[in-house]
């Protein structure tokens, strides 16, 4: 049995992340200063690398300025 972090559902989520963060213009490291963790936490996310729990989520809609739903419908 696979791991969820490698589903379908689980990569569009971090499809949609990643698409976030360009839409608002930002870079990875300009993320991670704000989230005040490395550059390669965001690169593991949006990779898949590190599995994102809710509250991150939410942290990721108030930077990038979108409904925590578009994230994760």
């Amino acid at each position: 049995m696979s791991k969820s972090v490698y589903t379908k559902e689980y990569k569009e989520i971090t499809n949609r992340l990643r698409q976030a963060r360009v839409d608002a213009g930002l870079s990875q490291r300009v993320v991670a200063d704000k989230l005040n963790k490395p550059q390669s936490y965001v690169s593991k996310i949006e990779s898949g690398e590190r599995r994102l729990d809710v509250v991150e989520v939410k942290k990721f809609a108030i930077i990038y300025k979108k409904d925590i739903s578009f994230l994760i419908k």
